[in-house]
């Protein structure tokens, strides 16, 4: 069901109700007037001015509603969506959050951000029409190269639009309202883990493996000389940047050069506070 407009009433006993106990269905099952504004709370402000949607109505200017949610009573999760139109294949905005128990902490599944205005690459269906999962099912290798011509790195089927330092100031803002002090996150793509290093997160699990897979693209190293041609996705002079590595995960260069797949890394912030970690010093995006 989508969200049903905004108030700043929240009650007292909300808090006292969740706890450390806290589990995102019993959010959910809160009353709307005391839910909706919370997970608002999740969504950069900047978006309602860019797209001409009413924070109140949270209706675009024809009057449809265009901020959607989806709050299961029995379940871990909850999703909030924003669409320029409500038939848009693509969201502008989307994130997903649940509980993560063992760090008692706010878990971001995912987040998408989408310039409804870019162009859009196909990376998302494999040549035969179905979903690649991200990739990990099958690939729409035409459609990639064209995406990392662009400037796009792996998984984007649209450019963004740079909102994630305020994005982590939204869930931040989220967390604390519920008395939560971690955030943690799965970083799908290396270029994902690199960006939540400048945004304060650090490694639960697989900081060292990024500082390997550094290690192994300079000179001499493993993933450096697998940069053969063989490949759009490793070319030469690939390592130097951020999306150039991604890239050239993103197509195996990990399994070839290390005998390792990709595995995403485990990350946290604590909130409010930014943690120092760069696992690609002097790195260019």
């Amino acid at each position: 069901m989508g969200i049903q407009g905004f108030t700043d009433t929240v009650t007292v006993t909300l808090f006292s109700t969740l706890k450390m106990t806290f589990i995102i269905s019993k959010l959910n099952r809160l009353p709307k007037e005391e839910r909706d504004p919370l997970y608002l709370k999740l969504i950069p402000s900047s978006l309602f001015g860019r797209f001409g949607i009413d924070p109140k109505t949270l209706t675009n200017g024809y009057g449809e509603r265009v901020v959607t949610g989806i709050f299961p009573t029995d379940e871990n999760f909850s999703c909030l969506e924003i669409r320029l139109r409500p038939a848009d294949r693509d969201c502008v905005f989307s994130c997903q959050v649940s509980f993560e128990s063992f760090m008692k902490s706010l878990y971001l599944d995912f987040v998408t951000v989408n310039n409804p205005f870019g162009e859009r690459f196909n990376v998302d269906r494999d040549e035969g029409g179905g979903d690649t999962l991200f990739g990990t099912r099958s690939r729409n290798i035409p459609e990639e190269i064209r995406a990392m011509e662009a400037g796009l790195a792996p998984g984007m089927v649209r450019p963004g639009f740079g909102l994630l330092r305020e994005f982590v100031n939204c869930l931040d803002d989220f967390a604390f309202s519920l008395g939560l002090k971690t955030i943690s996150i799965g970083a799908l793509y290396y270029h994902n883990a690199i960006l939540w290093e400048r945004r304060g997160f650090i490694y639960f699990r697989g900081g060292k493996r990024m500082e390997r897979i550094h290690n192994e693209f300079q000179p001499g190293g493993l993933l450096y000389e697998k940069l053969d041609d063989s490949t759009r996705f490793r070319r030469k002079g690939m390592e130097k940047t951020v999306r150039g590595r991604s890239w050239a995960i993103h197509d195996g260069i990990l399994l070839d050069a290390l005998d390792e797949e990709w595995e995403s890394p485990q990350m946290y912030r604590m909130v409010g506070k930014d943690l120092q970690v760069n696992t690609f010093p002097g790195q260019t995006y």
